[in-house]
């Protein structure tokens, strides 16, 4: 196993989740209940099934095309979801 490709992506998405979405929707369910520790489990899993997804179907993928695609059709949804949003907030 390359752990430093484990750690890599370790503080990569330590890092790009830090006051992310899902951090904060954590944050509020787990204030609400007042449980944090059911409220860990339940992001625990959805986070890691979330992660296999994506590994398996990068991997995947990845079998198929070079990366130097992969990585621009990644780009481009990441940018049309943005302008997405942007056109639906400005849009009533």
């Amino acid at each position: 196993m390359d752990w430093r490709l484990v750690l890599s992506t370790f503080g990569l998405l330590f890092v790009a989740e830090l006051g992310d979405k899902t951090q904060l929707a954590v944050f509020a369910l787990a204030a609400r209940h007042r449980a944090p520790w059911p409220v860990f489990l339940g992001a625990a899993l959805a986070l890691s099934l979330v992660s296999l997804l994506g590994a398996f179907l990068g991997g995947l993928v990845g079998c198929y095309l070079p990366t130097k695609y992969v990585q621009l059709g990644a780009g481009f949804l990441l940018i049309g979801v943005g302008a997405f949003v942007i056109v639906r907030a400005l849009i009533p």
